[in-house]
C-alpha cells in the first residue's frame, strides 16, 4: 500500500512527459528568462504571468516532438514542419558548390507557429556548410531564396547523390542554428538545426527527382516524403 502513491506519481510523471514534447537546447535560456521574471511577481502579480506566458511560449515554439522516418533510402524527407510554398527548377545558391544548372527545388514555409527544429533530408555526409550573410525578408517571398541570410547544407548519399537543404531567415527570424560539421554522418531525420522566429526551407535535389508533394500541402519534419530519387 505504501508504494501506490509513489507508483501514481510515477505514472503522472511518464504521461505528462508523453503529453509534452521535449524543446530544442536553443530554447532554454528563453524559458529560464520566461520563469526569472515570473518570480519578479512575488510583489507585483503581472510579472508572474508575463514571465509564465513568455516561458510558455518560448517551450512551444522550440518544441521537438518525436518523429517516426520513413525507412526508405530512395526517399527524400521533409526537412522541417511547414507549407509546401514552391515545387519548381532553380539554380541552387552559389557556395553549396552545386554548379549553375537549375535542381528540382522543394520549398517549405515555415509560421511562427510550426515546429522550426530541421532533420536531414537523406542518410549520407556532410560534405559542406555555409552560412550567408543577407536580408531578413518575410520568407514566404520567392526571391528570398537568394536575398535573405542562409545556411547550406550539402549532404552526400553512399551513392554518391548530393542534396543542399538551405536554412532562410525570415522577417522575424535573426538567428540560424546549425549544429552539424563537414564530415559529419547523419541519417534520414536527424535532428541538424533549428530557425527562429519564422523562416523557409529550400531543398535542391537531383532534376530527375519525383516529387511527391504538391502547392500548399502541409509537411511533416522527420516524416512526409518531399521527393523520391532515381
Amino acid at each position: 500500500m505504501n508504494g501506490e502513491p509513489n507508483s501514481t506519481l510515477k505514472h503522472v510523471v511518464e504521461m505528462a512527459k508523453s503529453a509534452i514534447p521535449p524543446v530544442h537546447p536553443a530554447g532554454r535560456p528563453f524559458i529560464l528568462a520566461g520563469l526569472s521574471v515570473s518570480l519578479l511577481g512575488i510583489r507585483w502579480a503581472p510579472f508572474r504571468w508575463l514571465g509564465l506566458g513568455f516561458a510558455a511560449a518560448s517551450a512551444a515554439f522550440f518544441r521537438n516532438p518525436a518523429r517516426v522516418t520513413p525507412g526508405d533510402e530512395n526517399a527524400v524527407i521533409a526537412v522541417s514542419d511547414g507549407e509546401i510554398c514552391a515545387v519548381d527548377f532553380a539554380v541552387p545558391p552559389t557556395e553549396s558548390g552545386l554548379g549553375a544548372h537549375a535542381m528540382l527545388r522543394i520549398s517549405t514555409f515555415l509560421s511562427i507557429t510550426d515546429v522550426h527544429v530541421q532533420r536531414a533530408p537523406i542518410t549520407g555526409t556532410v560534405v559542406s556548410v555555409n552560412h550567408q550573410s543577407g536580408q531578413f525578408h518575410s520568407a514566404d517571398l520567392p526571391e528570398t531564396s537568394e536575398t535573405n541570410e542562409r545556411n547550406t547544407v550539402v549532404i552526400e548519399t553512399a551513392a554518391g547523390t548530393k542534396v543542399a537543404a538551405v536554412q532562410v531567415a525570415g522577417m522575424v527570424a535573426r538567428r540560424i542554428v546549425c549544429d552539424v560539421t563537414t564530415g559529419d554522418v547523419l541519417a534520414s531525420g536527424t535532428l541538424y538545426g533549428l530557425i527562429r522566429f519564422g523562416s523557409r526551407i529550400d531543398l535542391y535535389l537531383p532534376d530527375a527527382a519525383q516529387p511527391q508533394v504538391i502547392l500548399g500541402q502541409r509537411a511533416v519534419g522527420g516524416e512526409t516524403i518531399l521527393a523520391r530519387l532515381p
